[in-house]
């Protein structure tokens, strides 16, 4: 049995249709471009998405949490007013509040005749971290002279 065409069927087809049983080249071409679109807006989304906590790499590691916190609330609850947030506080460089309140504390430390100790055994403390024990230390709980105070 041979197979004839239609008689109403015209003799010359777009190129887009194939016979029967030969590969769909522009299906397949057709595919990879839809998969190829999806997976890029995915990328670009993830990438405008991301944006703010990029920008705040620069800034102190409070602020960068925050953001980066807000950056994933955003993404997971689809709330666009974290991201805006995130973005505004990327952008804002958040004054140092706390270290012209520590010198303060130390030059007032030094007028009363306190000992301040050495910068690095400061951070140490407000990090957390112990101080490396001097030869001393096994001599300091022993009594030994008083320093006389002056009130001026």
């Amino acid at each position: 049995m041979t197979a004839s065409p239609n008689p109403a069927a015209t003799t010359h087809l777009p190129f887009f249709i194939t016979a029967p049983g030969d590969t769909d080249v522009l299906f397949n071409i057709t595919l990879v471009f839809v998969v190829a679109c999806i997976i890029l807006t995915g990328v670009i989304f993830l990438t405008i998405h991301s944006l703010p906590e990029r920008m705040a790499h620069k800034s102190k590691k409070v602020l960068l949490d925050l953001i980066a916190l807000l950056c994933l609330l955003a993404l997971l609850t689809h709330e666009h007013l974290f991201w805006f947030i995130a973005i505004v506080l990327a952008f804002i460089d958040i004054p140092d509040f706390l270290t012209p309140v520590n010198r303060i504390a130390r030059s007032v430390a030094t007028m009363a005749g306190e000992d301040v100790g050495d910068k690095a055994e400061d951070r140490d403390k407000a990090e957390g971290r112990s101080a490396p024990v001097s030869p001393d230390a096994a001599t300091a709980g022993r009594p030994g002279p008083q320093r006389e105070i002056v009130h001026a």
